[in-house]
């Protein structure tokens, strides 16, 4: 545990009293008795130090104290202690109030040191400047010296600081992305799930007394589409919550060579699709072949939600060399909710969102909006291979 720094200037200004006290009774009074009596001495002394128990906190304050009150100490001829203190104000003034006044100080230090020397003594002036020069000059190379390691340890700290900011300030905003991935991911995971329920629970309600058979199927498509969702959910939540190292095996990521199962969902779900699937799509890197899978799947439940009745899909997948272009379309009711208002394009809704981004995460490329003949088209362009 470190002291605190009045505790060490305080030490300083008590040492530097003993030193002056033991000068006074030792050498001093013996030889003139009759020059500064103690209670004159005891109290310059005193008042002389005094000002360095500051030093740190007010370091002008304390070192104009130490050189107006040594001045008074050295006509007395008191002893070293206004020297001393002079010495470690000119260090201080050097380190805690900067250069600008560290010159000031020390110009009147040696004003102060020359008119001393030129008053007080007659013979040795030359020696007695040189010490009092070596020792001033020793104080502020000491003062430079320790300012720079102080001002160096300061940038070092300060620099840090900065990288341990900036550090979690990329946590948080890598934080931000995974979570704003993992969002569009149940979002779409949600939006297809109750998408299909939804239009099964209607075509259940309807044919539960015409056609019970009808309706058995639609229940039990609910209750799989229910099932695969949930455990899609988990998967993500458990990303959410961080539980990585669970033992349970995870569902594996849907692929594009999984697109005939979402059509076969749409076409269960009263949706007609046309497939048509050219080239090998099992090479795909992961990412894009996830990204092909829920751009398809999210354009389907899309048309499912907002087509209308006898309305048909088209889902096209082209493998090229560099590319692989993906392109949905639908005839439903485009036409006609132009006409009536109805069906304007949502360029602000997560789904939308979600598969442009999906696109332009890997540099492709995503157009979305209604038909020039009606219903609506979604084309994705996205690179095969992707750069490092």
């Amino acid at each position: 545990m470190r002291a605190h720094p009045m505790v060490g200037d305080s030490l300083i200004a008590v040492h530097l009293l003993l030193i002056d006290v033991a000068i006074l009774l030792f050498t001093r009074f013996e030889e003139a008795p009759d020059f500064a009596p103690w209670y004159v001495a005891l109290p310059v002394d005193v008042l002389t130090v005094l000002p360095l128990v500051v030093r740190r906190r007010y370091p002008l304050v304390s070192a104009y104290g130490v050189l107006v009150l040594g001045a008074a100490h050295a006509a007395l001829q008191l002893g070293l202690a206004s020297g001393i203190a002079s010495a470690v104000s000119v260090y201080s003034v050097v380190i805690y109030a900067g250069r600008a006044h560290g010159v000031l100080y020390l110009v009147l230090m040696v004003v102060a040191s020359a008119t001393q020397i030129l008053l007080q003594y007659d013979d040795g002036r030359v020696i007695n400047a040189v010490v009092v020069a070596l020792v001033l000059a020793l104080c502020w190379m000491l003062g430079e010296f320790v300012g720079a390691r102080r001002a160096y340890h300061a940038e070092v700290e300060a620099r840090l600081h900065l990288l341990e900011t900036e550090r979690d300030q990329a946590t948080r905003i890598a934080v931000a992305e995974e979570r704003g991935r993992i969002a569009r991911e149940l979002h779409d995971v949600v939006a297809h799930a109750v998408s299909v329920i939804v239009v099964h629970a209607d075509g259940a309600s309807y044919a539960i007394r015409t056609d019970p058979g009808l309706a058995e199927r639609a229940v039990r498509t609910i209750s799989d589409t229910g099932r695969g969702a949930l455990a899609e959910l988990r998967r993500l939540l458990d990303v959410l919550r961080g539980e990585g190292g669970g033992s349970e095996p995870r569902v594996p990521q849907p692929t594009a060579a999984d697109l005939a199962e979402v059509a076969d969902a749409m076409r269960a779900a009263g949706l007609p699709v046309l497939l048509d699937v050219d080239g090998d799509l099992g090479e795909l890197p992961a990412g894009v072949s996830l990204g092909v899978y829920r751009i398809v799947q999210e354009s389907l439940t899309n048309t499912l939600k907002h087509a209308g009745p006898g309305a048909r899909a088209e889902v096209c997948v082209r493998r090229g060399d560099d590319e692989v272009t993906v392109t949905v379309t639908d005839d439903g009711a485009g036409r006609a909710r132009q006409v009536a208002g109805t069906r304007a394009p949502e360029p602000g809704g997560n789904g939308l969102i979600g598969m442009r981004e999906r696109a332009h995460v890997y540099g492709g490329t995503l157009d979305a909006g209604p038909s020039p003949g009606g219903g609506w088209h979604v084309r994705a362009r996205l690179p095969v291979r992707l750069e490092p």
